[in-house]
């Protein structure tokens, strides 16, 4: 079950939060084990306001002798969603059965005190292996374990799919770059679930879709939501996004240019990701309007994203590129409109062509992109 806990990582990205700076709610937990088992063990609160971390010190609390624990934090008002943890996903609290328990929730608005009681943990119980599979086409291959990123100061897996014409002409082909690498191709390395990139370009290029190579960069799950923000958020620092999307400017695209035969120009090269993906894709446009001539913006965590707006106001005058936007209408009560906002203020000040697309009973999840993949694909490349 540990890939399942993983995954909730995911959930994070599309925090049901308004943000707010100045707002701050007080909330103090209090937790009791309904087994004096672990009671001398401490017990960590994860959720979408750290990242799903099982073992963050920041909301570590020691129980006492009679098995309760108490922590005072502070929270932007809004909606949360989290599970108490022992210090790792193989330590979470489940029912008394031992079975998954859905993750906890609270609205916050105001001061408050959560009552809570886990009534067993994971690792009290056997639990059966989980059987996992390599999905990726014979066209994806691991192009490079360890891709120097010296924007970055350090060393990223890329993925490379090559369509069947690659080894079977001369031909130059576009270039689509996507964030997650580990979430587009391979079920055994998603861990909760993959996009399913490979399978449908196998199917579409046999019904004459126009062939491109996809280049999938790895995420580094502890710096994530750095990486994939150029500004600071509260919860995480300092950004690093304007190092990446250097990176992927200046030192990946040229290497992939130079060892494989692509369309190197701006029309040809296309960028895509989810949730902090879709953010940092934009931004990757927004710093870059001369490398990218399209972006798909799936799901943007634009509530990450403190200075998003000013930026694409002082930007997006430079930007005339394909912009796709897509959202769940189940993601949170923030998704659509935030995203229909920095739509508006790029209408307002560019000339790009813009698509949205809102699934309204859709999640913030693999399933729902992998589903709309398709639809931004064909529309970058000039075939709906």
């Amino acid at each position: 079950m540990k890939f399942f806990f993983r995954r909730l990582s995911m959930i994070f990205l599309f925090g049901c939060i308004a943000l707010s700076v100045s707002a701050q709610v007080h909330v103090t937990f209090l937790v009791k084990q309904a087994s004096v088992k672990h009671i001398n063990d401490s017990v960590f609160l994860a959720g979408n306001f750290n990242n799903w971390v099982p073992s963050d010190k920041r909301y570590a609390i020691k129980t006492n002798n009679k098995g309760a624990s108490r922590i005072n934090a502070k929270f932007p008002p809004g909606n949360y969603k989290y599970k108490i943890t022992r210090g790792s996903w193989d330590k979470v609290e489940t029912t008394i059965n031992g079975d998954d328990i859905d993750d906890r929730t609270f609205n916050l608005k105001k001061d408050t005190t959560i009552y809570i009681t886990v009534p067993a943990w994971k690792d009290e119980f056997k639990s059966k292996p989980v059987v996992r599979r390599h999905t990726a086409s014979w066209h994806v291959s691991v192009m490079d374990t360890a891709f120097e990123m010296p924007q970055l100061n350090s060393k990223r897996r890329i993925w490379i799919y090559l369509p069947d014409d690659y080894a079977a002409s001369d031909m130059k082909f576009p270039v689509l770059y996507m964030h997650d690498g580990q979430n587009l191709f391979d079920e055994y390395t998603s861990g909760f679930g993959e996009w399913g990139v490979d399978e449908y370009l196998d199917s579409a290029f046999k019904k004459g879709a126009k062939e491109c190579i996809v280049v999938g960069i790895d995420n580094d799950p502890v710096h994530r939501m750095n990486e994939y923000n150029p500004y600071f958020f509260a919860q995480f620092g300092k950004g690093d996004g304007n190092a990446y999307v250097d990176f992927l400017a200046k030192t990946l695209k040229p290497y992939i240019d130079a060892h494989y035969r692509t369309l190197r120009n701006k029309s040809n090269t296309f960028i895509a990701g989810s949730s902090m993906g879709g953010l940092i894709s934009l931004y990757a446009v927004l710093k870059y309007p001369e490398v990218y001539g399209g972006a798909g913006i799936f799901s943007p965590a634009f509530w990450t994203a403190s200075g998003i707006e000013k930026d694409v106001n002082g930007f997006s005058g430079k930007v005339n590129s394909k912009l796709f936007f897509y959202a769940g209408g189940n993601e949170s009560d923030k998704m659509v409109p935030d995203m229909q906002r920095i739509e508006k203020d790029i209408k307002s000040n560019s000339k790009s062509a813009i698509v949205e697309v809102v699934d309204p009973p859709a999640q913030h999840n693999e399933t729902a992109w992998r589903k709309h993949f398709s639809e931004f694909y064909q529309w970058m490349m000039n075939q709906q």
